[in-house]
């Protein structure tokens, strides 16, 4: 997500027509929360190097979209909501195009952001 965001890669997703009404009232959150299914994820590694990590994990300590049940999770910042076309306008997403979008939320900073929540700093993941 931060190669997305610096890369300045704006994202959209559009909801189909029947369910565009459960988009009203959504403008009013700054962020959003995007539940994604990695449909071309590999979902027989449960345990992985990552490039960028220094050793192998378990899946459940990754944020890898390779999972036995590809979720993804995405907190976007809303540039803008068209709810007549039913599309959301975001700053970015780490997801491909095409990726099947699970379900929207607003991102509520008062219960979603745990305050003093950390992954070991002495680590790279």
């Amino acid at each position: 997500m931060r190669a997305a965001r610096e890369l300045g890669l704006p994202a959209t997703v559009a909801i189909d027509e029947p369910y565009r009404r459960g988009l009203e009232r959504l403008e009013r959150a700054s962020h959003v929360v995007i539940l994604t299914w990695f449909h071309q994820a590999s979902r027989k590694l449960i345990v992985q190097k990552p490039r960028h990590a220094e050793v192998a994990s378990g899946v459940f300590a990754l944020r890898s979209p390779a999972r036995p049940n590809p979720i993804g999770l995405h907190i976007a910042r809303l540039i803008s909501l068209d709810l007549e076309q039913g599309v959301l306008s975001l700053e970015a997403i780490d997801a491909l195009d095409g990726t099947p979008v699970i379900d929207v939320k607003p991102y509520f900073a008062s219960v979603d952001s745990v305050p003093g929540a950390v992954v070991s700093p002495t680590e790279k993941i």
